[in-house]
């Protein structure tokens, strides 16, 4: 089984998933982590700013890592926001009916309310060295975009409205 989370930057991808880990043993990847290990080893030329750049050179990468876990029955947990809208286009249904997709979308209201605490818990798993692009408008617009892409694709979402509740039963 693969379980795909992806959402806006700071919305919990990454704690989501060492939460997933802890509770049903499955390893998780972090699709930051081979960005990174691509831009630091210099095989790629991009820049963690490149994030449209980014999903189209990470995503066939990731697309057949999840092709040979299901094929070797692994269970594995992919977190990260570069997880096109087409996802689903990678894969003949032999794939996707091993394939959980869940997208964290935070409302308008509790970033509203709770954009302190966004900032506060945004270094709660991996510590970011640079998080001043981080602000209101921006969070309510990138949550904005993945809602309405979910939408648009019939996409699982969980909407975090009044509380940061979230948990997954497989």
């Amino acid at each position: 089984m693969i379980i795909l989370i992806t959402g806006a930057s700071h919305t919990g991808k990454t704690l989501l998933a060492q939460k997933l880990l802890e509770k049903y043993k499955f390893p998780y990847f972090s699709i930051d982590l081979l960005k990174m290990g691509l831009i630091r080893s210099k095989n790629t030329t991009l820049t963690p700013e490149n994030d449209d750049k980014l999903q189209n050179y990470l995503w066939p990468i990731v697309c057949k890592m999840i092709k040979t876990a299901i094929e070797n029955k692994h269970n594995l947990i992919i977190e990260g926001c570069y997880i096109p809208p087409n996802w689903n286009k990678s894969f003949s249904e032999k794939y996707l009916n091993e394939i959980h997709y869940y997208c964290l979308i935070m409302s308008e209201n509790y970033i509203k309310n709770h954009f302190f605490d966004i900032k506060k818990y945004a270094n709660v798993i991996e510590k970011r060295l640079d998080d001043s692009y981080c602000t209101i408008e921006s969070i309510l617009q990138d949550n904005n975009r993945y809602l309405k892409m979910c939408q648009k694709y019939n996409y699982n979402y969980i909407l975090i409205d009044d509380n940061y509740q979230i948990d997954i039963n497989l």
